[in-house]
């Protein structure tokens, strides 16, 4: 190592020289006679900078590659003449810190200062961690390579909790408490991150280095005022639009922002509100112990990605192993059954009563809902439709309600094929599916005006 350590004394004797004489540097010129023509001319500048690291963490091997490129050309453009300035800005803007901040505090009530993981818990995380590594055994290796879930351990390790992330970084449980106070972040990590650029010997002016939010409030001014020309402009507005929110904090969640769920974006349904009927015999024993639907009109919910395919409904379907609520509409004689997590994404729709309010009327299950009749708008069969089982039905995708148009589905038309053919199996009445047959929709060239069947 006498080579390796002799390079690293040249390496930071001659960063101590830069740092004292103050060679990276860059101020205006002083020769204020010039026309801008002639100033350009007789002082050439150049400045470059990189997009603004986010300061929830040291700096990685990423950010290094990344920095390079501009480390580089400021070098390169020095050597050239030019007046170069590279100044250095710190990213805090956003809700990762904040989240992870609010996670140190929720585990200091969880664990205490001392951050004491139960026992139960420890040898718990222990086995998901062995079910994410590699099989290294004998007869693994002998077979195919493969890691299982390695993604997921490349990405979390073996941490579950962040105060185990902030250990693993050498920090002891007093200092990782301090991180419970989102400003503590922005005090630590940024000059961790000067103290690596300057040991990688990057031309940077320190003296402009900053970090964003309103914690600066020069930068924030700076902000502000590029938003506030941009609204007098008329090229920004204030006001709503579908995005990912967080109930818990009050805004918008971005990609960034977000501790899991990155990549993840709105997904746009058509809801198909489909008025009962008639309730079935166990539906109409339900309706009548919850006193708050007296009076109100009561609509199935379904969430479809094919509303112009409703010309072809023959029936809907739910899951019966699945609770359902009657949920109130922002229509005070109208209520809608939908899932709970329906109601409460419609809640932040301006679906329900009040912005963010859930309120519950009382609850179904999906086999009590089965048998119904129901008015489904736009369907061939405008006398109404019968709601029926399905087994994949997902209380974790859409309402939870599902419209059947068997022409153009081939799941909605391989399952209505099996309970016309066996209805006491499943428990369902024969009137409710004899007479709903398959309706042409959409007419393609391979397929002809059905194409579930041919599928």
């Amino acid at each position: 190592f006498v080579k390796r350590d002799a390079l690293v004394a040249i390496e930071k004797q001659w960063q101590k020289e830069w740092e004292e004489r103050a060679v990276f540097e860059t101020d205006m010129p002083e020769d204020t006679g010039l026309s801008v023509e002639e100033l350009h001319k007789q002082y050439p500048k150049w400045m470059g900078t990189f997009p603004f690291p986010y300061m929830n963490g040291t700096l990685h091997l990423g950010h290094a590659f990344s920095v390079s490129k501009i480390e580089f050309a400021a070098g390169w453009e020095r050597l050239k003449g030019k007046r170069t300035l590279f100044p250095f800005g710190f990213h805090v803007t956003g809700m990762p810190i904040k989240a992870a901040a609010d996670k140190i505090a929720r585990e200091i009530e969880m664990f205490g200062p001392d951050f004491a993981v139960p026992e139960e818990e420890t040898s718990e995380l222990g086995d998901k961690v062995a079910e994410m590594s590699v099989d290294d055994s004998p007869d693994a290796a002998a077979q195919n390579f493969r890691g299982k879930k390695t993604k997921a351990v490349a990405k979390f390790g073996k941490h579950k909790y962040q105060f185990q992330v902030m250990q693993a970084q050498g920090m002891s449980n007093a200092e990782i408490a301090k991180f419970a106070d989102a400003k503590h972040w922005l005090e630590h990590y940024p000059p961790i991150a000067i103290s690596d650029l300057k040991a990688l010997g990057c031309k940077i002016d320190w003296r402009r280095a900053f970090l964003t939010t309103d914690y600066n409030p020069y930068y924030d001014s700076f902000a502000r005022w590029q938003f506030e020309r941009l609204r007098e402009m008329g090229k920004i507005k204030f006001g709503k639009r579908y995005t990912i929110w967080s109930p818990k904090d009050g805004q918008p969640c971005m990609d960034h922002d977000r501790q899991t769920g990155e990549g993840v974006n709105p997904q746009e349904y058509t809801g198909v509100k489909m008025e009962v009927l008639e309730w079935s015999e166990q539906g109409s024993r339900v309706v009548a112990a919850i006193p708050a639907l007296a009076g109100k009109r009561v609509f199935l919910v379904a969430a479809t990605l094919r509303p112009e395919a409703m010309y072809g409904q023959t029936n809907c379907f739910v899951g019966t192993n699945i609770e359902y609520g009657f949920y109130q509409s922002a229509d005070s004689s109208e209520v809608y059954v939908v899932t709970a997590r329906a109601a409460r994404n419609m809640a932040f729709q301006e679906l329900s009563p009040a912005n963010g309010k859930v309120v519950t009327l009382g609850h179904i299950s999906g086999n009590a809902i089965v048998g119904a009749k129901v008015n489904a708008p736009l369907s061939h069969y405008a006398d109404g439709v019968y709601v029926l089982p399905m087994e994949n039905v997902l209380s974790t995708k859409g309402t939870g309600v599902v419209t059947s148009v068997p022409s153009d589905s081939p799941d909605d038309y391989a399952t209505l094929r099996n309970l016309k053919k066996k209805p006491e199996y499943y428990g369902i009445k024969r009137e409710w599916v004899d007479g709903y047959e398959p309706v042409p929709v959409i007419s393609t060239t391979a397929y002809g005006p059905m194409a579930a069947p041919v599928l």
